[in-house]
């Protein structure tokens, strides 16, 4: 028992963004040549226009449309094994995005039954533990998103094991290396104190192996190439870091097919991301929309996000509480009640602002960073640790995370140091100029800040001082001054217990393995 709960822990803090953003993207690929397996056994796989087409529609969020498709379909094809892989695709897209409890609860019970299907292929299809692999994992991720942690780790390590199998059975089936290079990858990158677990498990990872099995599937296997592409981009966007060509291919998917909803999804966040908000808000605002859809409230909050940065704090309300009003979901409740705060907070309305922070420690879950975030800064707000000297502070951080640069320096010119009287503040007023001159392509300038940051942090400043290690070791590492670079990357690991220790600890081993360290 002992393992398999340290093997959720493995699961729970960083492989969840990048299951969610993998599983939703899983499968955008070119079918211009259907394949079509085992079709004069009794059961098959044989993608048919019929269910091309209901695939596409699930993968654009159409996905009662698809379902209707399948239905259709259905009848005249009860032996096809693509069938049972298509309902679940469906079934998880909806779970994954509203959160649905009651469905969870409903749809659970047919995990069994898909797998029972998908063992009826005969065990020369190489389309039998591939299909076995991504419906485990599949359920992985919805089952640790609703709390169901032990037996989605134990999916993982199904999935894994369904996939090495595969790939041992099938050396030359290349759409195996899509998903076991992604969990090379994600195994790859955990963190140090759980690597044990991962070797009595027997699952291996590597990063560097993760991501050429990606890009040999890119290069050799045109049926998967798109969906790899999304794979790799995806890797790179949460865990490595995106060259300007990659940036560049987010930004041309959701120009390139207007009506999926995903792409326009998945650009919006990659881009908000990389501090791109204003570009992000035309794929937001150009995303699909209409009855054919399911309902995405969450964009709702990303609007608000876009606006809280640029510093129209009436509107970010107004689309935090749609947003609000539209969820029937339970994470990101904490953490848009700390930025319903923030909106009335920071504008100086601050007994408007208490009515939401009160909500935070009552409402939602805290199983997302952003909502332990929010309940920590609702704490400490309440302990009198939160000034409004650092209303500047936070003006400051939200217009540098949208990419609203000169906004953002134009505030923190209005103060020094020696304004803020607490280590913490301090260390966090260095990191934030450092990030801002760093985004200005000022690297010698932001050193000195990032350097400065480091002397200040400790205790409980000791994010700031990992951040600042890790991007120091970015801008050595652009500069070829790989031994700097590596010795800034391992201080970054150096720093014990704060907020963003996992994600940092990951990009930064990530790089250090690009640097053969």
């Amino acid at each position: 028992m002992t393992v398999y709960i340290k093997s959720c822990r493995i699961v729970r803090p960083y492989l969840r963004p990048l299951l969610l953003l993998w599983f939703l993207i899983s499968g955008i690929l070119s079918l211009a040549n259907p394949p079509m397996f085992g079709a004069g056994e009794k059961y098959h796989v044989e993608f048919t226009p019929e269910l091309q087409r209901a695939y596409f529609e699930i993968q654009k969020l159409r996905i009662q449309s698809a379902r209707q498709i399948i239905d259709e379909v259905r009848p005249q094809h009860k032996e096809n094994a693509f069938i049972a892989y298509l309902d679940n695709y469906a079934d998880l897209h909806y779970l994954l995005i509203s959160e649905d409890k009651k469905s969870y609860q409903l749809l659970l019970k047919k995990e069994d039954l898909r797998l029972d299907e998908i063992n009826k292929l005969p065990d020369q299809s190489p389309y039998k533990r591939f299909f076995l692999g991504e419906i485990r994992l599949h359920w992985a991720f919805a089952k640790i998103k609703f709390g169901n942690e032990i037996s989605g780790a134990w999916d993982i390590v199904k999935a894994y094991r369904l996939l090495a199998e595969n790939q041992r059975k099938f050396p030359n089936f290349r759409p195996t290396l899509k998903t076991l290079g992604l969990l090379h990858i994600l195994i790859g990158s955990a963190p140090d104190q759980y690597t044990w677990v991962t070797k009595i498990l027997g699952l291996k990872g590597d990063i560097g192996m993760g991501v050429e099995e990606i890009r040999t599937v890119i290069r050799d296997e045109p049926f998967f190439r798109q969906e790899a592409q999304l794979i790799d981009l995806l890797i790179h966007a949460y865990t490595l870091k995106l060259s300007e060509t990659q940036l560049n291919k987010v930004k041309q998917l959701p120009r390139e097919q207007p009506d999926n909803l995903l792409l326009h999804f998945f650009a919006t966040t990659i881009l908000m991301k990389e501090s791109k908000s204003e570009e992000a808000q035309w794929y937001l605002n150009h995303a699909p929309e209409g009855p054919n859809y399911i309902s995405f409230p969450f964009l709702e909050y990303l609007k608000g996000e876009i606006m809280l940065q640029k510093g129209n704090y009436k509107e970010a309300a107004d689309f935090y509480t749609l947003f609000l009003k539209k969820y029937k979901g339970f994470n990101y409740i904490k953490d848009t009640h700390l930025k319903l705060f923030m909106c009335y907070w920071l504008t100086g309305n601050d007994s408007a602002g208490l009515t939401y922070l009160n909500r935070v420690d009552k409402e939602g879950s805290s199983v997302l960073e952003a909502d332990k975030f929010a309940t920590q800064v609702a704490a400490d707000y309440k302990a009198g640790k939160i000034t409004p000297r650092q209303k500047i502070l936070y003006k400051a951080r939200y217009a540098s995370d949208g990419g609203y640069l000169d906004e953002a320096w134009e505030m923190l010119s209005t103060v020094t140091e020696s304004s803020f009287n607490t280590t913490y503040d301090k260390a966090e007023f260095n990191y934030r100029k450092g990030r801002i001159l760093q985004k200005n392509n000022r690297t010698d300038a932001a050193t000195i800040s990032y350097q400065r940051t480091l002397l200040l942090a400790t205790g409980s400043s000791a994010g700031f001082g990992a951040s600042s290690a890790l991007q120091l070791g970015y801008i050595f590492m652009e500069k070829k001054e790989n031994t700097k670079a590596a010795g800034y990357f391992q201080k970054a690991i150096s720093y014990k217990n704060h907020e963003h220790k996992n994600s940092i600890d990951n990009k930064a081993r990530a790089a250090l393995t690009e640097l053969g360290r």
